[in-house]
């Protein structure tokens, strides 16, 4: 049997945590810790049989007292047989305590998975959680929760990974090359609280590549000057043109021209390319590099995806520099 409990003491009537109880779930819900969490989402307004979903975990509301606690039992079939509810309790006229409770028992796999990995990442959601609702209320916190080395990496196999997509038809995209010999897209998915600008998306897709894709793109400098091909230095990634959703960077070059699009759109971040080839020398080239081409646009897309979903909580906005 798993007995879990989180609360944090809030300096403010229990009114103000109320409020934020109950928007728990909804379109404008500002206490679930996304981006870095999948959002909790509810099949309906938030009543007495709505479906709620968390990372694939189910549980359907079976209570819910306005302004003071959420009841929710959790679906069979999941090996997490019990309830969870969260509440706030007044400690006084100006304090509250926002508590979090769980009672379950474990069968199946998830007698080895709780320990493993979902309890872990379960616990740091929802200190997560409670310095959202310090942030909202701007009490705090005076200590960021941060999570452990082992959560880091389980969010590493389950956070955001791009994939490939269709290629966009965007205003900037289009016809941004006179003739396209080569075009593919990959999409990252994004929760809600992510940045909305896509040059800080731009900046973080191509400012600071991981390590091994750096390696490669040195790499590929050093050896393209052997064959005649000008080295492309930092101005590869200029931005050439800019929209509210989108970003156009690239250049042209003697051995071919190339635009990568950096889309935002409401529940996710395309990043496109397109190669206009113009000689022997560019196809031969490109034939190449068009092997290794996704990988590094997939990798690229998922670290930026990762970085920025961590920078949305200050303890870890270092995350970046910790390889995540």
């Amino acid at each position: 049997m798993v007995r879990n409990v989180h609360e944090r003491l809030l300096p403010v009537p229990i009114t103000e945590v109320g409020a934020l109880l109950d928007r728990l779930g909804g379109p404008d819900d500002r206490l679930w810790p996304t981006p870095a969490w999948a959002p909790m989402t509810l099949d309906r307004p938030l009543a007495p049989g709505a479906l709620a979903n968390h990372g694939g975990i189910r549980s359907r509301v079976v209570e819910h007292r306005p302004q003071r606690s959420i009841t929710f039992e959790l679906e069979p079939g999941q090996g997490l047989h019990g309830r969870h509810t969260m509440s706030v309790h007044a400690v006084g006229p100006s304090s509250t305590v926002l508590r979090h409770a769980a009672q379950a028992r474990l069968s199946g796999w998830m007698r080895l998975l709780w320990p493993l990995a979902v309890g872990p990442a379960h616990d740091a959601l929802l200190e997560d959680l409670l310095d959202r609702a310090e942030r909202e209320l701007g009490t705090g916190p005076a200590r960021p929760a941060r999570w452990s080395r082992w959560v880091r990496l389980l969010r590493r196999f389950e956070g955001p990974r791009a994939r490939e997509t269709a290629v966009p038809d965007t205003p900037l995209l289009s016809g941004a090359l006179p003739r396209v010999d080569f075009a593919d897209a990959h999409a990252v998915r994004v929760f809600p609280g992510a940045a909305t600008d896509p040059q800080v998306w731009a900046d973080a897709v191509f400012g600071r590549p991981a390590p091994w894709v750096a390696a490669v793109l040195a790499a590929r400098e050093a050896l393209v000057g052997v064959v005649g091909i000008a080295r492309s230095g930092s101005s590869s990634f200029d931005t050439v043109a800019r929209s509210a959703d989108e970003v156009l960077l690239g250049s042209d070059e003697g051995h071919l021209d190339f635009r990568c699009s950096v889309r935002r759109e409401p529940e996710r971040v395309v990043l496109s390319t397109v190669v206009q080839l113009h000689n022997r020398r560019g196809r031969c080239y490109f034939a190449l590099v068009r092997r290794v081409h996704p990988v590094i646009a997939r990798a690229l897309l998922t670290r930026a995806a990762r970085r920025l979903a961590g920078s949305s909580n200050p303890a870890r906005s270092g995350l970046a520099r910790m390889g995540a």
